[in-house]
């Protein structure tokens, strides 16, 4: 596109500028959590939004609009396979995380019979004829900005197909450009020294790197500015899903920005952990500060050419909440998320909130807030609808709400129901007091309730007044906790959403509506 400068973007109506096909740059991190940025998601400022820096995000908050109530899956395939499908996990059934062909990579623990999940991931409609199973066909949300003449790049994780299947390869779902993205959940190593790669992970591709000694997060940044640079010379609409690896484990130290979280030769103290930062969280707060470079650097691109920068979408988004669990320091589950509990594969709110922010210009009053409840699926039909794509038909069923009219009147409020399912296991321990294990969840107004298949455990939160969760309302109130299960129990119907079984009946667990109306009939109690 030619540089025109102010004289003309400056002149034309907001309506106008909102009316053009847009670019859309969608930039999606791994496993960080709602508070680990600068940025504060949270009614005030904790100390955790002082330990990191990210002036970029800062920067793309003054510009758009954050959501404060944005969440996603507890871990990340199914949460990539909603955004991509616009199904919820129960309904596409890649409900925990992909890896290799026919690999299910549930740990083996507890006393159920987990359900056959998709653990093949998505795949592309014209892969039907392959006959992949444990599988869920879908029209791809890139196939449809494709076919209305974006230029479509892929940067980074894929993570929705499993190895060996087309849907492994971002080209076989709709993607133009494919930049280092296959099956792999993590990389195995972000310096090039060690070729991004351990004996079980490798980042493809990248081999023009090794010698040059560039940390992983930098490679993908050059690379998506190359093709982003090229993309705006052809003079044609592009949607750049910028999908990090950072900030995944394993915390390799990113030598940029390592010191500005050392005393010396010591971590700074904290006041969050009430101690000095341990080299495992300064290089996790260094990986932070380097993806949000990249966000700058992207940023910066955009911002030389105006008439690009005013048609130019930009959204921030996480897969699930930040790792909780080894190896972060201080107390696990209260720490790392703070003030929500919880992290990743937790169904508490810390293992699945989300920092969200939205730059839309011409249509987005800057360095506003928005309280209205997004969850990961719902950005299939906004993309589609910021991109002016309306007649389209999709092989699957779109279980995401269209939130552009949020964008558009940041004043409306809308009721957003939002329902989790996780059938599978995670980690071996029994950690359920701490939101781990085999469970569905909703989360309706104010109230989150989770619902453990194994035990018929039940625990119900109000978020408002708790958002800590730790005072469980499940007894003192048995009538809300009756609608809320009652409201899950019909959701999880509505999408077929499998169920684990007895492994002494072999029959399915009962659905949580049903468990709270045979504790009513037994005890009378509920």
């Amino acid at each position: 596109m030619k540089k025109t400068g102010l004289s003309f973007a400056s002149v034309l109506p907001l309506a106008v500028l909102a009316q053009q096909q847009p670019n859309i740059v969608f930039f999606l991190v791994d496993d960080m959590g709602w508070q680990e940025t600068s940025v504060p998601f949270y009614k005030h400022r904790t100390p955790l939004n002082d330990r990191y820096r990210t002036p970029n995000m800062e920067r793309l908050a003054q510009m758009g609009v954050k959501f404060t109530n944005a969440y996603a899956c507890a871990v990340s395939s199914p949460s990539r396979c909603s955004l991509m499908s616009g199904m919820n996990a129960a309904r596409h059934r890649v409900t925990n995380w992909v890896k290799g062909f026919n690999e299910d990579t549930n740990v083996k623990a507890g006393n159920l019979i987990l359900p056959d999940w998709h653990y093949n991931g998505i795949q592309p409609e014209n892969a039907r004829e392959v006959g992949i199973s444990h599988a869920t066909y879908v029209t791809p949300l890139p196939e449809l900005l494709r076919n209305a003449g974006y230029i479509t790049i892929h940067c980074g994780k894929g993570n929705y197909g499993a190895g060996k299947t087309p849907g492994a390869d971002p080209l076989n779902m709709g993607f133009d450009i494919n930049i280092a993205g296959n099956e792999m959940g993590a990389p195995g190593s972000y310096l090039a020294s060690e070729h991004y790669a351990n004996k079980s992970f490798q980042v493809p591709g990248l081999q023009q790197y090794y010698e040059k000694g560039t940390f992983l997060t930098e490679a993908l940044t050059q690379e998506a500015l190359q093709h982003v640079g090229e993309a705006i010379g052809k003079q044609r609409p592009f949607f750049l899903y910028m999908s990090h690896y950072a900030i995944h484990v394993p915390y390799d130290a990113d030598l940029r920005f390592t010191n500005n979280y050392l005393d010396g030769t010591k971590g700074v103290y904290d006041a969050q952990l009430r101690a000095r930062l341990s080299t495992s969280e300064i290089n996790h707060a260094a990986l932070i500060e380097g993806m949000d470079k990249s966000l700058g650097d992207l940023l910066d691109l955009i911002e030389k050419d105006d008439s690009v920068a005013r048609n130019t979408v930009v959204v921030f988004m996480s897969d699930n909440g930040g790792q909780s669990i080894w190896p972060r320091q201080g107390r696990r589950q209260y720490d790392q998320n703070f003030p929500a509990r919880g992290g990743k594969g937790s169904a508490l709110d810390g293992g699945v909130h989300e920092p969200m922010i939205v730059s839309w210009p011409g249509v987005v009053k800057g360095g506003t807030t928005n309280e209205n409840r997004v969850m990961i699926e719902d950005f299939y039909p906004t993309l589609l609808h910021i991109a002016g794509i309306k007649d389209y038909k999709t092989i699957q069923a779109v279980d995401g709400k269209d939130f552009a009219d949020l964008l558009k009147n940041p004043s409306k409020k809308r009721e957003r129901t939002i329902v989790w399912h996780y059938p599978n296991r995670w980690i071996p321990e029994d950690m359920s007091v701490d939101g781990f294990g085999t469970y569905a969840a909703i989360m309706k107004g104010p109230h989150h309730l989770i619902y453990f298949w194994e035990t018929g455990d039940m625990k119900l939160y109000n978020l408002d007044e708790d958002p800590t969760e730790l005072n469980d309302l499940s007894a003192a109130n048995p009538q809300l906790l009756r609608k809320m299960a009652k409201c899950l129990g019909k959701e999880l119907r509505k999408m077929q959403a499998q169920r684990p079984k007895n492994p002494h009946t072999q029959q399915e667990m009962p659905w949580p509506d049903e468990v709270v109306k045979e504790k009513k009939q037994k005890h009378g109690t509920l």
